[in-house]
């Protein structure tokens, strides 16, 4: 019989993310995919990125309304709740054989808890990372702990999730799946990018991935001097939209406020995972705080400058420059980034997140894991 895969996906972020598992789980021959969306996917201030994964051709089995109008934590907290609600009834539907999740949204603590109440075991891709600043870090050691199949990015999280107690044979480094957009696809060229997107590229676009620091009593703390360095910075400006995080309404204004007073800044607010790719690909450098400016500018040796400690403790490769929150701090930074003898630094260097083909691991563990007590049944590693 095949078994039941349901995988949940609420955000551009995630969905990019797992875009090539969920190809490679479609065509496995002994899984049914069951795809479940939530979250911003189904709204029109984050794009509405639900029509996007029905014209990449996969069915949405599930629709699960669930994130709040709203820009506050209490917004947030509601989101979780409301998302339960909606996950009991869609689980409980499916019945899946196992259930897989993706990385740290607060979202995800619903279905994460939801198949705990129904004995549906979870995989979880990765866990063992660390980002201090922000509330992900939380939300990432329990969905692990809540896991009974984890697949890390880099051998470091593999040993961190090892060391908080899950047993060895349920762990696996297989990268970060996200990288597989370089290997298996095709990147667009810049005169077609151009088109797609409705822009014009200058020579050095800087593209901005600035999110709200949830940890913070104020998660825009950060954001005078983000925009009062990007004031003097003076190439070409292309932000991508916040994520739906407390702050996030505030911080788009302040962008299409820049945006509309800065020659040819752009804001997008749902750029697919292929013109995302191509983006970096034309840019000169990365600003901001993301996981993806973390994980996947090095493996373009894209310059990039991190803002601030909400990617605190997440290891690094040799092109972040790490950066206080402080105007002069992030010009000089920029600067930097952006001077030949850095560029020319980063001739040959490696990214730790993996090497493009974790979607395959992902799916063949999967496939080859024996399902029941003997999974769900997890034993504590001996102190």
């Amino acid at each position: 019989m095949n078994r039941r895969v349901a995988v949940v996906t609420t955000s551009r972020a995630d969905y990019s993310h797992l875009y090539w598992v969920l190809r490679d789980l479609e065509a496995h021959p002994s899984i049914d995919l069951k795809l479940i969306a939530g979250g911003a996917h189904l709204t029109q201030e984050f794009g509405a990125a639900a029509d996007e994964i029905e014209s990449d051709g996969f069915k949405i089995d599930q629709r699960v309304e669930c994130l709040l109008s709203s820009d506050t934590d209490v917004g947030m907290a509601k989101t979780i709740g409301v998302a339960t609600l909606g996950l009991a009834d869609a689980l409980g539907r499916l019945r899946p054989d196992l259930l897989l999740l993706i990385a740290d949204r607060y979202e995800m603590l619903a279905p994460a808890s939801v198949a705990l109440a129904l004995r549906i075991p979870i995989a979880h891709i990765e866990g063992g990372e660390v980002s201090e600043g922000a509330i992900d870090d939380a939300v990432r050691n329990a969905l692990t702990k809540m896991s009974h199949l984890h697949f890390t990015p880099t051998e470091n999280s593999r040993r961190r999730v090892v060391a908080m107690g899950e047993e060895p044979w349920r762990v696996q480094r297989t990268g970060a799946p996200s990288l597989d957009h370089l290997v298996r696809n095709t990147m667009i060229e810049r005169s077609e990018l151009q088109t797609e997107l409705g822009v014009v590229l200058e020579d050095a676009p800087t593209v901005v991935a600035y999110h709200p620091v949830t940890l913070a009593q104020d998660t825009l703390h950060e954001v005078d001097a983000l925009f009062g360095a990007l004031e003097r910075h003076s190439g070409q400006v292309l932000f991508c939209f916040p994520n739906a995080d407390a702050g996030s309404r505030e911080l788009s204004r302040r962008a299409r406020t820049f945006c509309d007073a800065r020659a040819g800044a752009r804001m997008f607010v749902n750029l697919n995972p292929l013109h995302y790719w191509s983006l970096l690909h034309c840019a000169s450098t990365m600003l901001g705080n993301s996981s993806s400016g973390i994980m996947e500018s090095p493996s373009l040796a894209l310059p990039c400058v991190n803002i601030g400690f909400r990617q605190q403790g997440r290891e690094r490769a040799a092109n972040i420059i790490d950066v206080e929150a402080e105007e002069e701090a992030i010009v000089s930074a920029l600067e930097h980034a952006r001077s030949e003898e850095f560029k020319r630094s980063l001739a040959g260097m490696t990214n730790p997140y993996g090497e493009g083909n974790a979607a395959s691991r992902i799916v063949e563990t999967i496939a080859a894991t024996e399902l029941g007590e003997k999974l769900l049944i997890k034993r504590a590693v001996p102190i």
